[in-house]
């Protein structure tokens, strides 16, 4: 009996996770490295990008008398960089001789991970970039005084009756703590949304081709 198109289409195919009708196979292995190398050209991009900024940010933290925001500022993001830079050392190691369906399956795998772990960093970046920004301003010198010191010193001259924790209003204090908080929820969303606006094309891309890949095999 002769053997329909179908049939032998489906047979152009290992009855395991790669292809082996070569070009074909050919393409999509083409098509997935191309996809993750502009990820890995992109992140280190990225990475590269940080590190300039922290070091600005550090020496004009200098300049405008807020070097406590810019040391905080540059240590964290330093340990940001690191983190990522290992989880892209990890990414380097993907086999790519296997099949384009296992590259990718691979390299999924890797992303969840990296946004996973990069989810957790930013409940505490975000919280820690604003505690920074508010001890540089109050330390910052005002005239031979901290910033923090005198504005207190106004709030008192109109709420005399204001009750002091360590020389802080209470009310400042409950502020800066909700702030806190509200930063800790949304960090993981906020990180989530930027990630979308820099890598959205290209997991949108990596979406399509294993669903390609996935329909062939089907």
């Amino acid at each position: 009996m002769e053997r329909s198109i179908e049939n032998i289409w489906k047979e152009g195919f290992l009855k395991s996770d790669a292809l082996i009708a070569p070009k074909i196979n050919n393409l999509y292995s083409q098509k997935s490295i191309h996809i993750i190398d502009k990820f890995k050209r992109m992140f280190k991009i990225n990475l590269i990008a940080i590190v300039a900024f922290s070091f600005a940010f550090l020496i004009v933290s200098f300049i405008v008398g807020i070097p406590i925001t810019g040391i905080i500022f540059f240590v964290t993001l330093s340990v940001l960089v690191i983190i990522n830079k290992k989880l892209l050392n990890d990414l380097n190691k993907i086999d790519l001789g296997v099949s384009s369906s296992q590259y990718l399956k691979t390299f999924n795998q890797w992303i969840q991970k990296q946004i996973a772990i990069n989810k957790k960093i930013s409940r505490f970046l975000y919280p820690i970039i604003f505690i920074s920004m508010v001890l540089g301003f109050w330390f910052k010198d005002a005239e031979g005084m901290p910033l923090g010191e005198r504005l207190v010193g106004e709030i008192l001259i109109g709420f005399p009756d204001s009750y002091l924790i360590f020389g802080v209003p209470v009310i400042g204090i409950i502020i800066a703590l909700v702030i806190i908080g509200l930063l800790f929820l949304v960090g993981g969303r906020i990180y989530k949304w930027d990630l979308n606006i820099v890598y959205g094309r290209i997991f949108k891309k990596l979406e399509e081709l294993m669903t390609d890949i996935e329909s062939l095999r089907s």
